[in-house]
């Protein structure tokens, strides 16, 4: 082979990948429940007796790209509804989120071929994600936790990702970031790391393939069938 052809190649090829950086809400447990009872709540705490089912995922959707929701609750108390909603979903995905249909099968298979860890922007102690994991038979697939209280700014900056690397004792080229929203792609493609997106969350078909990840699958279920690809 000609050496400069080959030097080139070299130099383009991705690393191979030693880790899997994976999403929780949307990505490994559906959240949908928790998302509907937080807006319910929080619309009931400011005297809002009609509530527009519409929105319910259009609101988290907003809040996880730090975009306004002002015109979603026009002439109502943006910042109490906040509040409350933040405060009910927090406590509402512990007892409402369920494991998506053969995560835990996949997260063993998984495990056995990278290091794992997982990445949430709950802004709650570790040790409550750490618990919902264990009630849910997951938590013994990850090696690093990181949540939002460990991290100075949210998505789509790559510092959870970064972070979670580190601990990893990995480099974050060498990992792949799975998740199911426009900020976990975002942030992947930030960090230099591959990029999966799973449609099992809130988001679209069209909105992830705007972010141009590395695969988009319908669950992480499928996701060791095509690990193949991603280790190369």
């Amino acid at each position: 082979m000609n050496r400069t052809v080959q030097s080139e190649k070299t130099r383009n090829a991705k690393p191979r990948i030693k880790g899997i950086i994976l999403d929780l809400d949307g990505t490994l447990v559906d959240s949908r429940e928790a998302y509907l009872e937080a807006m319910k709540t929080a619309f009931a705490a400011i005297g809002q007796k009609t509530v527009d089912i519409r929105i319910a995922t259009e609101i988290p959707k907003r809040l996880e790209q730090n975009l306004p929701i002002n015109d979603l609750l026009k002439g109502m108390n943006v910042k109490k509804f906040l509040n409350v909603y933040l405060r009910t979903y927090y406590q509402a995905t512990a007892t409402k989120s369920k494991l998506i249909p053969d995560a835990s099968d996949a997260l063993r298979k998984l495990s056995q071929n990278a290091k794992l860890a997982l990445v949430t922007m709950r802004h709650v102690p570790k040790r409550q994600v750490v618990k919902q994991l264990e009630d849910l038979g997951i938590a013994q697939y990850f090696e690093i936790i990181v949540t939002a209280l460990d991290t100075c700014n949210s998505k789509p900056s790559p510092e959870a990702l970064i972070i979670c690397a580190g601990k990893l004792g990995i480099d974050v080229s060498e990992s792949a970031v799975v998740g199911d929203s426009v900020v976990d792609i975002k942030a992947g493609k930030n960090a230099g790391a591959r990029t999966v997106a799973v449609l099992t969350g809130i988001f679209s078909r069209e909105e992830l393939e705007r972010e141009n990840p590395d695969l988009i699958l319908e669950s992480v279920s499928q996701l060791p069938g095509f690990l193949d690809l991603l280790l190369k």
